[in-house]
């Protein structure tokens, strides 16, 4: 099966709709994604890029606007606007990475973008995390012992670097073959080029 890897932070809202769509493009197109949690926030700030500022409201209302359209489109929902920016970035992201490391990372960030995007509860905090790691069979207290230890940092931001070292600039990313996909909009486009 060709695989393709999905470069994502939990955080980026366009996520979202990737996050919902993976499970069902994997089954119609046989393809497999590799999830690569990284710091988007880390690589925009070294950027000097501030996707939606609160100077922007015409921009940050169309941001909502659309995704709310996409996700109907894709027969799915969003509520919105959910809480944004996350509190929790960083740790929200450093439970995928551990979760990338033990198996269940895919499993637990459906989990945490559902809550945040139906629920309007924020991944990274309370009571989202504990919810989304007992709904996947992880125990909360293990799983955020580990999350905030320095070994996860440091796999936080190896990923990081490979994320910057692949050209990666924006969450969602998919890379097939060296080529690079940026935003939920590309991911047809990046199953297209696998199975070319």
């Amino acid at each position: 099966m060709k695989e393709i890897e999905f470069w994502f932070s939990i955080g980026s809202t366009y996520t979202y709709l990737s996050v919902s769509r993976l499970k069902e493009v994997e089954r119609k197109f046989e393809v497999s994604f590799s999830w690569q949690p990284f710091s988007v926030r880390k690589i925009m700030r070294e950027m000097d890029n501030v996707p939606f500022p609160p100077t922007k409201q015409a921009k940050v209302d169309y941001m909502w606007r659309d995704i709310q359209r996409r996700a109907r489109g894709y027969g799915f929902e969003a509520r919105v606007p959910a809480p944004y920016p996350l509190k929790e970035f960083d740790l929200a992201n450093r439970i995928a990475v551990l979760g990338m490391q033990e198996g269940w990372c895919s499993d637990y960030v459906r989990a945490t973008y559902w809550r945040w995007f139906l629920k309007w509860l924020e991944p990274g905090s309370e009571p989202n995390v504990s919810e989304s790691l007992m709904e996947i069979d992880q125990d909360p207290e293990r799983i955020l012992k580990l999350a905030t230890g320095e070994e996860t940092g440091e796999a936080y931001s190896c990923q990081t670097e490979s994320a910057q070292s692949k050209g990666i600039f924006g969450s969602p990313s998919f890379i097939v073959d060296g080529e690079l996909f940026w935003g939920d909009d590309r991911l047809e486009d990046a199953v297209s080029w696998v199975l070319r």
